[in-house]
């Protein structure tokens, strides 16, 4: 097994799934936070002119994004509280401006550009334009119409802008994201995948069809390097990962955990059918030719990934029962008793 043939502590690492998640939650965080002291003096200064409504409508909104920082920081549910403060911020704009008039209009575009930061495009878009429409209900008969165009023609391209910075910005997130996550020789995931994936199973609270882990290895890779050359082996390892495409289910994911060892998430697979699965696929290996003149063949492990426990113990589960594999002669499936 190489450098995989003794079960080690430490191997598995910090899982660093949940990264994108967490960074969601601190824009929106930050944005209530930079937010208060924004409309703060305000309202304290529309308190003391007697203002009330205005006041009301600015306090309102402090209250709101601080409840939405304690929210998201006890929680850490960041989706429906992106929604949330997106309305609040078109209530309060709409509102100011139909109590203060047209002179505040230009809280418009933060107001509306700020949605960018923290929704969908398609979703902030929405809010917008239902936003824009009010705009023009609050406005209408308060301005000359040459500046009501004005306004609607310059809220409607900023927002046009707006959306498409956005949209052209999360697409090449997600192909930097995709490439990131792709073993470069084998197009399956690799390990910064695998761990994400891990990770975000085990976050999901929602109820989920039960998943189990595969760990294999190839037995004896060593052996096809010092006899065929390193470029033998590439192959090898590629046509391992077109034969695992080939028998494994659309749901099941594959990676490349490192050099020749591989992991396989079984989606909707309790162990029996796990099993099965990494029954077959190990037959397949063995009657397969992925070296002329050299029979290869897998160990496989395989653990149930309980909600019960960690990432880290369903990898170390998969991995003991994979060295167990090795140990008792490979080319051999074991599987791990349930918790």
């Amino acid at each position: 097994m190489s450098s995989t043939d003794k079960p080690g502590a430490g191997r598995w690492g910090w899982l660093s799934g949940g990264r994108q998640r967490r960074q969601e939650e601190v824009i929106l965080m930050l944005l209530c936070a930079l937010s208060i002291p924004s409309i703060l003096p305000f309202g304290i200064y529309r308190l003391l002119q007697g203002s009330w409504a205005s006041a009301i409508v600015d306090l309102a909104l402090v209250l709101a994004m601080s409840s939405v920082i304690v929210h998201v920081w006890r929680t850490g549910r960041y989706q429906v509280a992106s929604v949330c403060v997106t309305i609040f911020y078109t209530g309060g704009m709409l509102t100011t401006v139909y109590l203060r008039g047209v002179g505040l209009v230009y809280w418009v575009y933060p107001t509306m550009i700020s949605a960018y930061f923290v929704l969908r495009p398609s979703v902030a878009l929405a809010i917008n334009s239902v936003g824009l429409a009010v705009l023009v209900a609050v406005l209408h008969g308060r301005v000359e119409v040459l500046n009501l165009a004005t306004i609607i023609v310059t809220v409607g391209l900023v927002n046009l802008f707006a959306y498409i910075f956005s949209y052209r910005t999360g697409v090449q997130n997600r192909r930097l994201h995709n490439a990131a996550e792709l073993d470069f020789l084998t197009g399956v995931g690799n390990r910064r995948a695998l761990e994400r994936h891990l990770a975000e199973y085990a976050q999901e609270r929602r109820p989920q069809l039960e998943s189990s882990l595969l760990l294999l290895d190839l037995d004896h890779f060593k052996q096809v390097n010092d006899q065929y050359g390193h470029a033998a082996g590439d192959k090898v390892l590629m046509r391992l990962a077109e034969l695992m495409r080939r028998h494994t289910r659309s749901s099941d994911r594959i990676f490349r955990y490192g050099g020749e060892e591989f992991a396989i998430i079984a989606s909707g697979a309790g162990l029996n059918a796990a099993a099965s699965l990494a029954e077959g696929l190990r037959g397949a290996v063995a009657t397969a030719t992925l070296q002329e003149d050299h029979p290869i063949t897998i160990s496989i492990g395989v653990a149930y990934m309980d909600k019960a426990l960690t990432p880290a113990d369903w990898l170390a589960q998969a991995d003991k029962m994979l060295y167990a594999a090795k140990q008792g002669g490979r080319n051999a499936v074991r599987v791990a008793e349930p918790s």
